[in-house]
């Protein structure tokens, strides 16, 4: 079990260095100056060479990726002094030379080009929303799904059952963007004097009496449409554990000795029908992380995604190169947590991999 843990660790490893090679050398392919984005187009020499100095950017391009890699590594070997530790946050470690130290820290993603911020407190103060949309998100997929699932099972071959196949193909083929445009328009402004329900806002509103107040309503419509896409499929794979669960013979064996309908549904076919299912769930928080973008950008929701995608409009790498690293970083804890998981509840991955 080690082993296993130690290559999907090794493989997570790998990819993250993929990820932050292709962010970094598309950050120096496209157009911009980050230069004139921090000073300004009208400023002077002096200042523009004291950004890029600061920046790297006077280096040669494989000088600059070392930089950027040892900005990110938890382990790294940087200067002595409290300017360095002050910028890096890190925990010296022991010595190397007079002027170095072998360092920990958290990985350093640079400063926003637009605020000046730090990019990880960018993300950390976003982070929260996207989070609650996402869980929203998954638990009203999660329940409608089951429920939908077990109903069309239970009803299979008839009218109810073919709605809800079709409905579910539906929400798996349109576009997250398109939903999202058609549900805050007929929802959240036409009907929005019979849903109570608003076109944008945020899960926490700063009240000038009340202070921080808590607004549920303006979550549903963006979990509601986010969850469209899992909603569809949950739906039908349940179905189909179920419909396999419903063939086996100890169904049969239970409905024989008199159980009631009910109780062998809810006791022997559902409860083995799920396994699947909520092991599917578990990897999909970072899949709706990830793609929560242009949901929270057409119902304004501040979030990972809003901020990614304005940052991309203002040409603004260090925040697009971070969200990028955060997301991908969500991804592969993910499934790492999930592949041991399945290798915890079945033996054969361990084997077979």
């Amino acid at each position: 079990m080690l082993s296993f843990v130690g290559r999907r660790l090794g493989y997570g490893f790998l990819v993250l260095l993929g990820v932050v090679l292709v962010v970094f050398f598309l950050f120096h392919a496209l157009p911009g100056d980050p230069v004139s984005m921090m000073a300004g187009q009208r400023t002077d020499v002096a200042t523009r060479e004291a950004i890029q100095k600061e920046l790297g950017l006077d280096k040669p391009l494989a000088e600059q990726l070392k930089l950027y890699m040892k900005d990110l590594s938890p382990l790294a070997i940087h200067e002595k002094g409290e300017e360095a530790q002050k910028k890096y946050s890190y925990i010296p470690l022991t010595s190397v030379g007079e002027e170095e130290v072998l360092a920990l820290k958290t990985p350093y993603l640079r400063r926003s080009f637009q605020s000046n911020k730090e990019v990880s407190e960018i993300l950390l103060e976003n982070v929260e929303s996207t989070l609650w949309l996402a869980l929203a998100a998954m638990a009203f997929a999660t329940v409608l799904g089951i429920v939908f699932g077990v109903v069309a099972a239970l009803k299979q071959n008839t009218f109810a059952d073919h709605f809800i196949i079709t409905t579910s193909v539906l929400g798996i083929s349109v576009p997250s963007f398109v939903s999202a445009i058609v549900i805050a328009m007929v929802f959240g402004y036409y009907l929005s004097d019979y849903t109570g329900l608003n076109l944008t806002g945020q899960l926490w509103v700063n009240h000038p009496f009340y202070g921080r107040t808590l607004h549920i309503e303006n979550l549903i419509l963006p979990a509601f449409t986010l969850g469209l896409r899992p909603l569809a499929i949950i739906t039908q794979l349940t179905r189909s554990s179920m419909l396999e669960v419903l063939s086996q013979d100890y169904i049969r064996t239970a409905r024989a000795k008199g159980l009631r309908y009910y109780r062998v549904i809810g006791k022997h076919a559902l409860k083995n029908a799920l396994n699947p299912v909520l092991t599917a769930v578990s990897g999909w928080l970072a899949s709706l992380m990830a793609g929560a973008f242009f949901v929270e950008l057409i119902f304004d929701w501040k979030g990972l995604g809003f901020v990614t995608l304005k940052a991309v409009q203002s040409l603004d790498f260090p925040v697009v190169m971070g969200s990028t690293l955060f997301i991908a970083a969500i991804f592969v804890v993910v499934n790492i947590f999930v592949d041991v998981l399945y290798a915890a509840l079945d033996p054969r991955v361990r084997l077979n991999s």
